[in-house]
């Protein structure tokens, strides 16, 4: 049952007639005639379009996906990319659509590093699904690529594979680290946020923050005790003499300097060289604002410098957010993997960003789309904050879980059954979650997908005799 009209709750009588309803008729059943702007997120198996009404992604009525599945069959980065390409190609959004933004990192792999190029197994099939939804079947527009700098000296290059063309390379400066107190998010230890350590992070940043604050603005390297810093590894053998001793307002135990010490070694090894003091760090950094899809590669970083990347780009982003004041433009962002960023025992500065998004984001105009194998291992607000819940295949256990008590018993035991591309969506309007599929991705998803664009080019055209 999900509609009654009008609202007399009289059980039908046996032997009444039945019927399928299509069209208008299906679409009043599932409340969409209700829906002022309507956001195609898939078809029935019977062809017919599916909606979610916009106010409860764009921060008017409410905000953020949750997406659930078994890793490499239940497709849930492709299905939030198909959200981000339904947002963006449809007329959901409106005139809205130009100025809103995507960020968007990349966690596995490079499947995300190709949303610019056509899928050339895109048959024709699938060609007419878009038709039905109302969408034209192509790659995403105005996307950006930034992958992280290699280790080494010298000028940065992205470190990627199979993709380097149009891809530019991002890190921050040494007197960005220090100005805008980034040390926190080196440390993703759940006990280095608690008690006397938390302490010392908190002193070696604001002495970081006075270091930044003298000097030209635009020289890369600061300068701590008549030393300049010009490498992360620099900074670690500074504060692993008397520099630390000083930064600290009182006495602090010997084996908690020793122990922010430690770790400081134990991150530099993993995201050090993501920091640099040298010129040829200038104007590196990530800017999510210049297009409309910003893809951020980190698949090939270890999970110490994977979380010091999102930490800092989503804190950074909050503080652009609030000091706009305004919730336009929208942002989006896609986050894989939330289990590990947010997880539901654990204390983390990352894990506090998430937590922000998922409970302030609507008031500033940004949509978290977080993805995870579990939901029951995810910070419990971030999956309540979240308007639309989807599922793909789920483990047997893990749908038995509280976390889906959206799931009538039926649904969740066809969730433990569901193929690639079948979701089941469950949203505020409508009383029962629907089984829907969504179309093969129009984009590429990985370099044999790629449509080059030098396709149809002669490629001997340049050999002469």
């Amino acid at each position: 049952m999900t509609r009654v009209d009008p609202e007399v709750f009289i059980p039908p009588h046996p032997g009444d007639a039945v019927r399928i309803v299509r069209g208008e008729e299906f679409q009043a059943a599932l409340y969409f005639d209700r829906m002022e702007h309507r956001l195609p997120i898939g078809l029935t198996r019977t062809g017919e379009p599916v909606f979610a009404n916009l106010e409860f992604l764009d921060g008017t009525r409410g905000a953020h996906a949750s997406i659930s599945g078994v890793s490499g069959v239940a497709t849930k980065t492709s299905y939030a990319t198909f959200l981000l390409y339904s947002l963006f190609r449809s007329q959901a959004l409106g005139s809205e659509s130009i100025n809103s933004k995507a960020l968007i990192f990349n966690v596995k792999g490079e499947d995300l590093l190709w949303l610019d190029r056509p899928n050339v197994r895109l048959d024709p099939e699938a060609r007419s699904r878009y038709e039905r939804l109302g969408l034209p079947a192509d790659a995403f527009q105005g996307v950006g690529l930034y992958a992280p700098a290699r280790r080494g000296a010298g000028a940065p290059m992205p470190d990627t594979g199979g993709r380097q063309e149009g891809v530019k390379p991002y890190l921050w400066t040494m007197r960005e680290f220090a100005r805008d107190h980034l040390l926190r998010f080196a440390f993703v230890e759940a006990e280095a946020n608690r008690g006397q350590l938390s302490f010392v992070i908190v002193r070696v940043e604001r002495a970081l923050e006075r270091a930044a604050a003298d000097g030209a603005p635009d020289d890369p390297a600061v300068e701590i005790d008549s030393q300049r810093l010009e490498t992360f590894d620099q900074l670690v053998e500074l504060l692993d003499g008397q520099a630390l001793d000083s930064m600290m307002a009182g006495p602090v135990a010997p084996g908690t300097l020793d122990a922010f010490r430690r770790r400081l070694h134990a991150a530099a090894q993993h995201m050090g060289h993501l920091v640099r003091g040298g010129q040829a760090a200038r104007n590196r950094a990530i800017d999510w604002t210049d297009h409309q899809v910003t893809v951020v590669d980190i698949h090939t970083l270890h999970s110490t410098a994977q979380m010091f990347v999102v930490g800092v780009l989503l804190k950074r982003m909050m503080e652009q957010k609030e000091a706009r004041g305004t919730a336009r433009p929208l942002v989006f962002v896609v986050l894989d993997e939330l289990n590990k960023y947010a997880p539901r025992e654990r204390s983390s500065p990352i894990r506090d960003v998430l937590l922000d998004i998922a409970e302030r984001g609507r008031s500033l105009g940004v949509s978290l789309f977080g993805a995870q194998q579990t939901a029951s291992e995810v910070e419990r607000r971030v999956v309540a904050n979240a308007a639309l819940k989807v599922v793909g295949r789920l483990d047997a256990a893990e749908a038995e879980r509280g976390e889906y008590g959206f799931l009538t018993r039926v649904a969740r035991l066809r969730a433990t059954l569901l193929q690639p591309g079948t979701m089941i969506v469950a949203q505020p309007e409508i009383p029962t979650p629907i089984l829907l599929r969504f179309p093969f991705p129009a984009w590429a998803t990985r370099q044999s997908e790629a449509l080059s664009v030098a396709s149809g080019r002669d490629p001997f055209a340049r050999i002469t005799d």
